[in-house]
Order: C-alpha cells, then structure tokens, then sequence
C-alpha cells in the first residue's frame, strides 16, 4: 500500500505532460502455469493442523479464488463445495461474495454444512456463514485468531490491530482476554502501517480484510480461511461456539450527504449533539463521526445496548450535521 503522499504525487504525475514508453517498451506479458499450484503449496506450508472432517461451502465471488481456495481447501481436508467459481470476466462479485452472502447462507443450510467461506472479487477478504446460517464478519473472525495466537505465545506484543469502525464488543472481548488494540483509521493500508511501525502481526477489518504479517505481507482471504477453519479442527467447536467470545452492540449507520463534511470538527452544534449521545449512553456505546475520504459525506455511527437506541441517536446527530453543515 502507497503512503497518501506518494499516491498524491503519482496523481499530480498523471496530469503532466511527459515522455511515456510505447511499443515494445511499455513492457511485455509472461504467462506462469505453475503460479497457482505454488500458491497452493504455500498455503497448506502455513498450517499445522488438517481440515479432515470439515464441510465447507466456499463462495469464490467469481473472482480471482474461483480455482486456489477450493483446491487449497481440498488439500488441506476439507469437503468442499464451491460456488460462484465460473468466472467470465463479467460476473465479478454479481451477486455473489463477501457483500452478497445470501446464497452462501442457502448453501449451507440447505447442504448441511459445518462452516461457510466468503471471497471477494480479489480474494484479499474472507467472511463466513456458521452452520446456522449466521454471518461472521471481521470483527468476529480477527477476535478468534488472536486468541488463537495469544494461546500459542504468537501474538506479537499482545496486540491485535483493528479500525475505529470495529464493534465496540470487540474491543471488550479482546480486553476481557488480556489482548491490546491498537486502532487505526478504516482502510487496510493504515492497518498494515501500525502493523509494521509497531512490529505486530495481526491486524484487520470488520469487512474481512485481515492480515497475518507472520505469513503474508497483505491481507489474504484463502490465507484467512484456511487459518480460521483450523482453529475449529484444533478445537472441535462449531463456528456459532468460536463466535460467541464476541457479544457485538447493535450499530447504525447513517450516511448524512450533501454538507461540509470539513467541518465537522469546528461544528459547536455537532459537538454538542455528540456530548449529549455520549451522555445518554452512560459508557454502555459509542459515537463515531467520520468525513468520507471520497464525497461530500458525513458518516455518522453509533453503537448502543439496543438497535433503537442506536437509531435513535444517530437520527439526531445526523439531523443536525444536516442543518448546521448544509452546503450553500
């Protein structure tokens, strides 16, 4: 991942009138047969323990994993059945993948299966579905390998990495296990940054991206799967059971558009409107406001004991974002 400087001096670049290779000198293209199967061997060289036993469900998101995660799965002894593995060069994350799970849902209901996998269209993301059809994200799944890791002395400094967008239960469970989180802005690349500044090996998102920096330089989802599913074949526990060490606050968001998102910071009106959610909350959840990177967004997330109580005050946070940093 480039730092934000240097992405911006690479944009400024673009703009500027310079001398660029054509023909020949662009480059060329070389095609490597045995790229996957190394990749493969790679994989199953990062395990201790086999899947034997395991029947999994893998929806490849017509991506780049439709051909490695099912054979890497297979090779390590897992049943495996994979879905959306047809790619056309068209039907990328259609449908299908780690931000459209209803179909792994029905797979694994319907098939019997222990424990479902998650992809997205470049494989570097990787959810799952339990045997009861329950979705666990990010915030679940980085939960349970650093435990894993804690109680094998491999968790580097005692510290797992995560955003400001992780569930506020997430924070609890890794303080009730005597695990430190060090938290970053959202976005993998100010994960992987705090990772290498502070020498730690674990670090993640809600969203799936997870990076073990002891075996990949950037996050993997097949990488992450295969780590995950082990720890159920160590353990012998259902997925539901595994997921449980996380008890997640109901959280909303809402996406307030059209205003300063700049100045937010400056807002009287917001600060105050945020004081007094956090008041109302009593230490039981949390406030975040994040300016979009991107739009003219202000998101506006709070976690609370009830999904009401959430909506509740992120309706009124955002309505005065709305009227105090209305554009025009």
């Amino acid at each position: 991942k480039l730092a934000d400087d240097i992405e911006d001096a690479i944009e400024q670049r673009i703009g500027e009138e310079w001398e660029r290779p054509t023909g020949s000198d662009v480059g060329r293209i070389s095609h490597d047969s045995r790229a996957g199967d190394r990749y493969v061997d790679f994989l199953e060289g990062t395990l201790d323990t086999q899947l034997d036993g395991l029947r999994v469900v893998v929806d490849c998101a017509n991506g780049a994993a439709f051909d490695v995660s099912p054979r890497a799965l297979a090779r390590a002894g897992a049943q495996v059945t994979a879905i959306h593995a047809q790619p056309n060069g068209w039907n990328i994350n259609d449908g299908c993948g780690s931000t459209y799970m209803e179909s792994l849902v029905a797979a694994v209901r319907d098939g019997g299966a222990d424990v479902g996998i998650a992809h997205d269209g470049d494989a570097d993301r990787c959810l799952a579905v339990a045997a009861d059809g329950s979705i666990i994200d990010g915030d679940h799944i980085l939960a349970m390998l650093a435990m894993s890791k804690a109680d094998s002395h491999t968790l580097a400094h005692g510290t797992v990495v995560s955003t400001v967008m992780a569930n506020l239960g997430f924070k609890i469970a890794m303080q009730d296990a005597g695990i430190t989180v060090a938290e970053t802005a959202v976005g993998d690349r100010y994960v992987l940054e705090e990772m290498s500044a502070g020498g730690f090996v674990l670090g993640g998102e809600q969203s799936g991206h997870i990076v073990m920096a002891d075996l990949a330089a950037t996050g993997d989802g097949v990488l992450t799967a295969l780590h995950l599913l082990a720890i159920m074949a160590q353990t012998g526990r259902s997925l539901t059971d595994l997921s449980s060490c996380v008890v997640k606050l109901p959280q909303v968001l809402v996406n307030v558009s059209g205003v300063d998102k700049d100045g937010v910071a400056s807002s009287d009106a917001v600060t105050q409107a945020v004081e007094e959610a956090e008041s109302a909350l009593q230490g039981k959840g949390r406030v975040l406001l994040r300016p979009s990177g991107t739009e003219p967004v202000v998101r506006v997330m709070v976690e609370a004991p009830s999904v009401e109580d959430a909506q509740r005050l992120a309706d009124s946070i955002a309505d005065v974002v709305r009227v105090d940093l209305a554009l025009g």
